[in-house]
This record gives C-alpha cells, sequence and structure tokens, in this order.
C-alpha cells in the first residue's frame, strides 16, 4: 500500500477540517528525497506528442505569447535562456510513478481528483500571477520556484493576453520551495510562481465543476431518461385578438407538463458517476489486438493481478461501477472485490474470481480499461 503524503504535523482529518477549501498550507519536506518523476527532456519530448496535452507560454518584452501543443523540437529551438515555461497536463496517463504519486493523496475522494499537471521553467520563468477555480497542491521536483499568494478580491485581467493574468497583484506571503517542499492552495487564491533557477513542479488539482457546468450535463443525461405519453392538445382554444400573444392557457398547460420531470438519488449518482468517470475528449484506450480467452485471462488474475490502464477513471457506488464514463451493476461478491480496484487501482492476486466478477474484468480487458500484471 502506498503512503500518504505528508502534511507536516496534520493528520488528513486535521488537514480537512483546518484547511481544505478554507486557507493555504505550506508543508515543508511533504515528500522527502523528491527530485520529480521525468527530465527535463524527457517533459519536452511527452510535450510533442500527439496524446498529450500541453502549452508552451512564453513571457518576451513584457507581452505573453501562449502556443498550444502538439509542440515540435523546433519550438523549443528559438526559445530565450530564461522567462519560459512548459506545462504538461495528464501526466498520470503516461507514467506508473505518476499515477502512485497521485495516489499519495488518496486521504480526498477520487471523484475530485483531475490530473497531475508537471511545469518546467528555466530562471525567471512562470506564467504570470493567476487564480484558479479548483484545488491544487504545488509540489516542487527539480530546482527551487519563489511563489508568491494573495487573498485579494481585484480579479481584473490583462487585457489582450493569452492567458487570464492579473493585472493588479498584491502579495501577502511568499516562500521559496525546494524539491520536496508543498504549497497547498485552495480555490480563488492569487499565485504567483517564478523559477529561481531549472525548476519542474508537480501540481496535484482538484476538479471543481461550475454550478452551470452540473446542471447543463445533468439535463442531457436527463433527456436520455426521460419518457411521458401524451402530446400537447388545446381542444378548448380560445380565439386571441393578438395571435402572437402565449397564452396563459398555453403557459399553464406546457408548465405542467415540465413539472412530470422528475430525478432521485439513484438518477444522481449515476449522473456523478458517468460524468465524473467520462475520459477527456482526446483520450482513447488501447484494446489488445489479440484478447486471451477468458479462462487464461481468470488464471492470470488469480496469480499476477491486475492493474487499471493509466487512463482509467473509476468511481463506486451503492450496488454499481463506472469506468471511462459507463455503469455496470455488481453482485455482493463482485462488488467485494471491484471496490478494491475502484480504490486502489489495482487487483493483488487472488484465490478465486466468481464468475460475475470475472465477466466483468474480462470485458473491461477486452476494452482496454484495466491491464494484466506480468
Amino acid at each position: 500500500m502506498i503512503e500518504m503524503i505528508t502534511l507536516g504535523d496534520l493528520t488528513p482529518k486535521a488537514f480537512l477540517r483546518d484547511y481544505w477549501q478554507k486557507q493555504p498550507l505550506l508543508i515543508r519536506n511533504a515528500l522527502p528525497g523528491f527530485k520529480g518523476l521525468l527530465t527535463r527532456d524527457e517533459l519536452i519530448s511527452l510535450a510533442c506528442s500527439e496524446d498529450a496535452q500541453s502549452r508552451l507560454v512564453v513571457q518576451k518584452n513584457g507581452r505573453w505569447q501562449l502556443k498550444h501543443g502538439p509542440l515540435v523540437d523546433q519550438d523549443f529551438e528559438r526559445l530565450p535562456k530564461k522567462q519560459w515555461t512548459l506545462l504538461v497536463q495528464d501526466v498520470n496517463h503516461f507514467l506508473p510513478s505518476a499515477r502512485e504519486l497521485l495516489s499519495r493523496f488518496r486521504f480526498i475522494p477520487h471523484a475530485r481528483l483531475d490530473d497531475l499537471m508537471v511545469s518546467y521553467a528555466p530562471k525567471g520563468g512562470g506564467i504570470g500571477p493567476h487564480f484558479d477555480s479548483y484545488d491544487v497542491f504545488l509540489l516542487q521536483g527539480l530546482g527551487s520556484r519563489r511563489w508568491q499568494i494573495s487573498a485579494q478580491s481585484d480579479d481584473a485581467c490583462i487585457e489582450n493576453a493569452p492567458l487570464r493574468i492579473l493585472k493588479n497583484f498584491y502579495p501577502e506571503q511568499e516562500w521559496i520551495l525546494a524539491p520536496g517542499d508543498m504549497l497547498y492552495l485552495p480555490p480563488k487564491y492569487a499565485h504567483n510562481g517564478i523559477a529561481e533557477d531549472d525548476c519542474m513542479t508537480y501540481s496535484i488539482g482538484f476538479r471543481a465543476p461550475s454550478y452551470e457546468e452540473l446542471m447543463t450535463q445533468f439535463l442531457v443525461f436527463l433527456q436520455d431518461r426521460v419518457s411521458a405519453a401524451g402530446r400537447y392538445a388545446d381542444p378548448g382554444l380560445q380565439f386571441q385578438t393578438h395571435p402572437s400573444i402565449l397564452s396563459s392557457a398555453m403557459l399553464s398547460q406546457v408548465r405542467t407538463i415540465l413539472q412530470e420531470i422528475k430525478w432521485d438519488r439513484k438518477d444522481v449518482e449515476d449522473f456523478l458517476g458517468i460524468y465524473l468517470s467520462e475520459p477527456k475528449s482526446h483520450v482513447f484506450f488501447e484494446q489488445p489486438a489479440e484478447p486471451i480467452s477468458l479462462r487464461d485471462f481468470i488464471r492470470l488474475v488469480c496469480e499476477n493481478g491486475l492493474t487499471l490502464d493509466l487512463k482509467s477513471r473509476m468511481l463506486s457506488g451503492r450496488d454499481q461501477f463506472f469506468i471511462n464514463g459507463e455503469s455496470i451493476s455488481a453482485g455482493a461478491e463482485a462488488y467485494r472485490i471491484l471496490v478494491k480496484l475502484a480504490d486502489n487501482h489495482e487487483l493483488m492476486p487472488t484465490k478465486i474470481i466468481d464468475k460475475e466478477t470475472a465477466k466483468i474484468l474480462y470485458e473491461w480487458y477486452e476494452n482496454g480499461y484495466i491491464k494484466l500484471k506480468n
């Protein structure tokens, strides 16, 4: 079992009670000996991959420039020596060690986790002072970075900049983070990170959908589940002097019809599980070219265990599971086994697997959602 990240003298319960979404927290030596998971060149190589989401931010002559990936080698040959930053999202989709790092934050539910973003910057590099709308842990890898933060409410941004960079930033606190140090920031806390030397920062971000996004997506979800007999009718239609007016009778009838749209706790659970486990639009799963037989699959699971594909997202409900935007019900025995996979992202070798669990796992194996261990 992977150990959780060190929160200084705080227990996870104390951190959630006193700091989570309330106030910043600086944690020195949160991950002793941490130097990072990949090199500068490896991050650049990843940024040039079509499967990765990357951004290159350059500050030149007081102006900001932004280029979205996939990047090419030539993009890095023309860069100045200072004041630029490379950011790569979803590094946990590519490195098992990145998933292991995220597992150290399991004191926060998987449903809230977004991704691991890794940034590289030479001296003076950064993306300017800004707000985030989500919680983030900023873990320092290679080098050191100066962080300035502010609880300011002024959110005016520089006009015509390609990023939302604050026009007026009033730093209230400042620290230099060395390898293994970590800074937690709640949403809407202004911050500015500046590289003191060649440095890499690991940003563990947590998803926080807006009310509007949740409402919109829930209505989209409901449209496939709503069914109602009948059709609008007005056999008692009255003559109108102004035919363009929406009559009170029509408004009343449609209001009554719309009140028939109902949902319950199960609908909300289904929506959240599907919505929060849905892969991002650029994510695709590689299916096995020549799947082994169900019998061999069960034998290998029992002997070696299995793991979620690095791109898979899996959540659990009362009696069902959600994986990559799909839902599946599970009986008591299947639930007992599969919840371990959902919690830990892997199943250790086991003596026996019941038929229902085997069927579910084999289907996920064929879809590329899980991988057998060697």
